[in-house]
């Protein structure tokens, strides 16, 4: 037979529990990313190119690269959803209502995917140049 939790036999609602969990693996998961992508961020930027990018023809030439253009979209796509997470985080912690949770929620998911849908089309805009 199935044991019950406390929390389920005094019908507490444990579904925020678990999203906040959930949320906090992914800022981990994203962090960790973020440490890799930004290692070869800063490699790219400052060995690789001699003397560093110094103007704007030097750096579209930089992003015509396949690998540099994956690389800044990837760090772009990992970076933003790991910045709004914890800003989310610092909003949740003042303490908001349940109705004002979900708002707050929905805010920077939009928040997120507008954030990377521009950062695509900038780096496939200047790509293009």
């Amino acid at each position: 037979m199935a044991s019950i939790s406390s929390d389920q036999a005094q019908g507490k609602n444990t579904t925020r529990q678990d999203a906040a969990g959930t949320v906090w693996i992914i800022q981990a998961i994203s962090g960790l990313l973020l440490i890799f992508l930004l290692g070869l961020h800063m490699i790219a930027h400052h060995y690789i190119v001699d003397g560093g990018l110094r103007n704007f023809e030097e750096v579209i030439d930089y992003i015509s690269n396949p690998i540099i253009f994956v690389l800044e979209v990837l760090f772009l796509i990992v970076v933003a959803p790991h910045a709004m997470l914890g800003m989310q985080g610092i909003v949740m912690d003042l303490g908001p209502s349940e109705g004002t949770t979900r708002i707050i929620n929905w805010v920077f998911r939009i928040l997120t995917i507008l954030i990377i849908a521009y950062g695509i089309w900038l780096a496939v805009a200047l790509q293009s140049l």
